[in-house]
């Protein structure tokens, strides 16, 4: 696939650099200027130095319907093209406390624009806490951490039912999920019960205690964490909730010149805890997000493009290694994640390229391998690869 930044690090065959040059846009042929291009979600890119996307709308198929384009709702917010400067600018706000993490800063912009959740991958010391921390404090969101334990309760996390002996009344407190974005770290070490009481919150974003629904704040998101390499006392997530994450993001260990400028920073008195003196300040907010949520709901998406999607997850389902494949809301998640890429590039129209770029991100926790295939060495990104390259791509 074409690198999505030109100048940026051609991505490796395992998929790994998915995202890696965040909010640039692929690079693909121009498509032919349709008659009369939809004002409301016209957003030149020119107007972002950080974005160059090509020119012009893509051709509508015929026969058929043209174009798919939201339900009929609330307009986009006439500050949208500010809020996708706002939100481009976060990897630059985030960047002054974490080190070369942009494919995950991406990550997280994207899934909060989808009203979606991420898992994030890595080992021990790669400042996953620390992103989650430092993207809060720029996007002005209050944020919650919850260590997954074995003996955590479901009430820990979603809130509980406590006697008040003042009313002698049973009153609801409020668990951690309560909060805009809730770190869920180390998800994989609670048993099934505690990881259960998240679905509802996934799903709903709500809580149900005693038969009450109670809604949780707007934006919302759970951002979970769980190790690739331990897996002693762990209880890996089950295929119904890995495919409530929109997203799964790998934060892998630093190059060495990024090691460098880190410890280097250190040296020079850097302290983790203490964003306000790194310089970390608010540059986007929920009003942003919100917006943003509208413009990409009136990204157009041709059929030939929609078509490409569903050959991409059928395409998982037929392969001999792979005992579960994409799932339909495998594929309308793809959708999301690919209209958010083509809004964030400053487009108002979805390429292949945009699915391709978004594609390993998207679909790779979705994939369950035949235990014979994983004793070979065959992993989700490689099965994504031969995906990508055998299933014909719309022209």
């Amino acid at each position: 696939m074409t690198s999505p930044n030109p100048g940026a690090t051609p991505a490796e065959p395992d998929g790994s650099a998915t995202l890696r040059a965040p909010l640039q846009p692929p690079q693909a042929p121009p498509p032919p200027q349709p008659a009369a291009p939809p004002p409301a979600a016209q957003m030149p890119a020119a107007q972002t130095p950080a974005v160059q996307g090509p020119g012009g709308q893509a051709q509508p198929l015929a026969p058929g319907p043209p174009s798919v384009t939201a339900a009929p709702g609330p307009p986009p917010r006439p500050d949208a093209e500010g809020a996708r400067r706002a939100l481009i600018e976060l990897r630059h706000e985030v960047a002054k406390a974490v080190v070369g993490q942009d494919a995950a800063v991406s990550g997280l912009v994207i899934a909060l624009i989808c009203h979606g959740h991420v898992l994030l991958e890595g080992v021990p010391g790669v400042a996953k806490t620390l992103l989650v921390r430092t993207l809060a404090t720029a996007l002005s969101l209050d944020t919650r951490r919850v260590q997954f334990t074995p003996d955590l309760m479901p009430g820990d996390v979603t809130g509980s039912l406590v006697y008040d002996n003042r009313t002698s009344e049973f009153a609801f407190r409020e668990g951690p999920v309560f909060t805009n974005l809730l770190l869920a770290d180390e998800i994989n070490r609670t048993p099934p019960k505690t990881q259960a009481a998240l679905l509802e919150v996934m799903e709903e974003r709500q809580v149900t205690v005693d038969g009450q629904p109670r809604r949780l704040p707007t934006p919302f998101a759970v951002l979970a964490t769980q190790n690739p390499i331990e897996h002693e006392g762990t209880y890996p997530l089950p295929e119904a909730q890995l495919d409530r994450f929109l997203i799964k993001v790998t934060l892998p260990l630093p190059p060495r010149e990024d090691e460098v400028h880190i410890l280097a920073r250190h040296a020079g008195g850097f302290d983790p805890s203490d964003l306000a003196a790194a310089g970390v300040r608010p540059v986007a907010g929920p009003a942003d997000i919100i917006a943003a949520r509208n413009a990409a709901a009136q990204v157009q998406v041709q059929r030939e493009v929609l078509a490409y999607i569903v050959d991409l997850a059928r395409a998982t389902r037929a392969l001999p290694s792979v005992l579960l494949g994409v799932s339909p809301r495998g594929a309308t998640a793809l959708l999301a994640t690919a209209r958010a890429w083509a809004w964030l590039s400053g487009r108002s129209y979805v390429t292949p390229d945009d699915v391709k770029a978004l594609a390993r991100a998207t679909l790779r926790h979705r994939l369950s391998l035949r235990p014979e295939a994983e004793q070979d060495g065959t992993t989700a990104e490689s099965v994504l690869d031969q995906v990508l390259i055998t299933v014909p791509v719309p022209r």
